[in-house]
């Protein structure tokens, strides 16, 4: 199962109440890069998911296609992960639109030794070039956060040591809790001189735990591993999640995802590709996001050739990032899906009323799991 990050495919009935009315991330990019330019997404499906300037529909695509609706309250990474495994947030996490009050901060101080600049919404990148000369010469955290949940440390690697950033975080998240759970805890080291910082891709996310059973335990107690690519760890907070093989890159996690398959006989390889919303949805670079999925593109067909009889491949998002709206915020969207059994041609199958439920659900009964009630989602394919 890979997750491109941040692609969405049009915006949910409430989008408005997000502010998000008119987002879809597939399709305005599409329209404003003048077609997709995606020939192996192309011929797996993806044209069926939603109208796609550039990518026509296939009646015959080898893959169930669909776009899924999300029943939780957000649109941000981990509850759209969560939710695709079966656990569904009712009640949106904490969001600080004018940055975190004292009982969060003065803890937070006191915790870790070290004063706060910043305390505000802000994007990260901009944030760093505003005060990371002023956090060089005070040794204070950058504390920021944005319309998410979440609580972002930021600090130069010369100045604070990469595990010194790695303990506050912990500090955060262990006071984080009751009315103060953000979704995601996240350190964001940087280095440079001022005026030039960037941004390392040492970042480490420190999630809520998520509530069990759920379908990663599900596919557990059946007796298989899990094993996630990319920031899976992060976002389930290690639980579950037998091996895990951080990245750097999407091209590593490419990488490791085929390495992986080639060399894996049993079990669910979970795979975060995060560039797409990390890199140029955030930034509001459409243009840079097709290249994006043009390099992923690329490597389908690597991704393909290492499955082998009897294997599920699974593609979908966990939310939106599109990238033409004046918002550098997620985006409420549905979540597209192509979903590729080896040896059997979906034959242009599109799937109506999916949802992100359906995803873990069809994991689960791919890799005998057994089907709890409990858990939402339906079986889209069976062995």
């Amino acid at each position: 199962m890979i997750v491109l990050d941040a692609v969405g495919a049009g915006e949910l009935p409430d989008a408005a109440d997000y502010g998000d009315e008119g987002s879809d991330t597939l399709g305005n990019i599409a329209r404003v890069v003048g077609g997709l330019d995606l020939p192996n997404l192309e011929a797996l499906g993806l044209g069926n998911v939603e109208p796609l300037g550039g990518c026509p529909p296939q009646p015959g695509a080898p893959a169930v296609a669909g776009r899924l609706l999300e029943r939780s309250k957000g649109k941000d990474t981990t509850t759209g992960h969560w939710e695709m495994m079966g656990v569904v947030t009712p009640i949106a996490f904490p969001t600080y639109p004018h940055g975190f009050p004292h009982d969060v901060i003065d803890p937070f101080m006191n915790g870790t030794g070290r004063g706060v600049l910043g305390n505000v919404p802000a994007s990260g990148t901009e944030i760093i070039q505003e005060l990371g000369e002023e956090h060089q010469k005070t040794g204070k955290w950058i504390v920021y956060t944005s319309a998410d949940s979440v609580f972002q440390i930021a600090a130069h690697e010369e100045t604070v040591p990469l595990e010194e950033l790695y303990e506050a975080c912990r500090v955060a998240r262990a006071q984080l809790t009751g009315k103060h759970a953000v979704g995601r805890v996240i350190a964001r080291p940087f280095v440079g001189e001022p005026g030039h910082y960037e941004r390392t891709p040492n970042r480490h996310d420190f999630s809520l735990v998520p509530r069990q059973p759920n379908y990663l335990s599900l596919v557990r107690d059946a007796g298989h591993k899990v094993i996630g690519v990319g920031k899976i760890s992060d976002i389930f907070a290690g639980c579950d999640v037998d091996d895990s093989f951080p990245t750097k890159s999407n091209v590593e996690g490419i990488n490791r995802t085929i390495e992986l398959l080639r060399s894996v006989d049993d079990g669910f390889i979970f795979v975060n590709l995060v560039e797409t919303d990390m890199l140029w949805g955030h930034r509001n670079d459409p243009e840079n996001f097709h290249r994006c999925l043009q390099d992923f593109d690329r490597r389908l067909p690597d991704i393909l050739e290492a499955l082998r009889d009897g294997d599920l491949l699974v593609i979908t998002s966990d939310h939106g990032c599109d990238p033409t709206t004046p918002s550098t915020d997620h985006s409420r969207e549905h979540a597209m899906l192509l979903l590729y059994a080896v040896g059997k041609n979906a034959a242009g199958r599109i799937l109506e009323n999916g949802e992100f439920g359906d995803v873990g659900a069809t994991v689960n009964a791919w890799l005998g799991g057994k089907p709890s009630g409990k858990l939402p989602g339906t079986p889209i394919v069976t062995p």
